[in-house]
């Protein structure tokens, strides 16, 4: 028997700044990261106000992780460690991993209009993979698969599967799925999803139902945690739904984490907090 995932919690991102100052809305980060496990932390900077995001996020360090970077609109200079360098735009990715040590810099431009709307996700690594090599990936658009149902929805496959369609990200051991999914009024659709893994859908755009159950819909800017199961339902309200969804294989081990970089325990943490002060942060290990 198929069992449909209900609604465990639903939140409104919350408004704070990072870098020098940028501003943007947290779905969930550094608190409770066992309720999103192995996702620590969403980050949703869309912006059409160019004094908000031009400070950007200077150089800074990350270990352990692996940052997810989605545009919508705009434009965001990039540079790190390893010799990278370019410019991300709307619908492009960029999908880092970490690993044991890299410093990086992301500095939003926006577009023509001053535009400047993207998300970045923070992927955890497992402890047998957090002092792994570093690499960069870069994804365009015409990279990113999309699935048209007669209903009208379409899904974009960053990461994932549906059906035989394979999104351009594979071989991550979480088992990640991360999806970009439009919903024409009035649709409903059913999506499959692992037992035991965790789920998540953030709204971008209209307004929704998420589970058969659900006596209020969900609009914009809204997170939603459901519980386990086989699958989620989703109805769009009115207005058509956007939203990503989120789901991936619990890691369940201990996190010591303090900003950009996330270990196991707190030796490993000051250790590397350490190396970053002397200047061996970025030694090959």
């Amino acid at each position: 028997m198929t069992t449909i995932r209900s609604i465990t919690s639903t939140a409104t991102s919350v408004p704070t700044r990072e870098g020098a100052g940028v501003h943007l809305r947290r779905g969930f980060g550094f608190h409770s990261p066992e309720k999103s496990d192995p996702f620590l932390l969403f980050d949703d900077f869309r912006s059409d106000i160019p004094a908000h995001y031009l400070q950007g996020f200077p150089w800074h360090p990350h270990r352990g992780i692996e940052t997810i970077t989605y545009m919508l609109r705009g434009q965001v200079e990039h540079g790190d460690s390893l010799g990278n360098s370019g410019v991300i735009s709307g619908g492009d990715v960029q999908w880092m991993t970490a690993g044991g040590g890299i410093v990086h810099q992301e500095m939003p431009k926006g577009d023509e209009n001053g535009a400047m709307h993207g998300f970045q996700l923070w992927l955890n690594l497992p402890a047998r993979e957090k002092m792994c090599s570093p690499r960069y990936r870069g994804i365009t658009p015409s990279e990113i698969p999309e699935v048209r149902r007669e209903s009208g929805a379409i899904i974009k496959i960053i990461c994932g599967r549906i059906g035989d369609t394979v999104g351009p990200v594979t071989g991550i051991s979480t088992d990640p799925e991360y999806l970009d999914i439009t919903l024409p009024a009035g649709v409903s659709i059913t999506h499959p999803t692992h037992p035991g893994y965790t789920a998540m859908t953030y709204v971008i755009g209209g307004s929704g139902r998420f589970a058969p159950d659900a006596k209020t819909e969900c609009d914009n800017t809204t997170l939603v945690i459901f519980s386990d199961g086989d699958e989620v339902a989703v109805t769009a309200g009115s207005q058509g739904l956007r939203f990503l969804f989120m789901a991936g294989k619990p890691l369940r081990e201990p996190i010591a984490w303090q900003g950009p970089i996330v270990m196991n325990t707190k030796e490993e943490l000051a250790q590397a907090f350490e190396e970053y002060r002397n200047g061996t942060f970025l030694s090959p290990r």
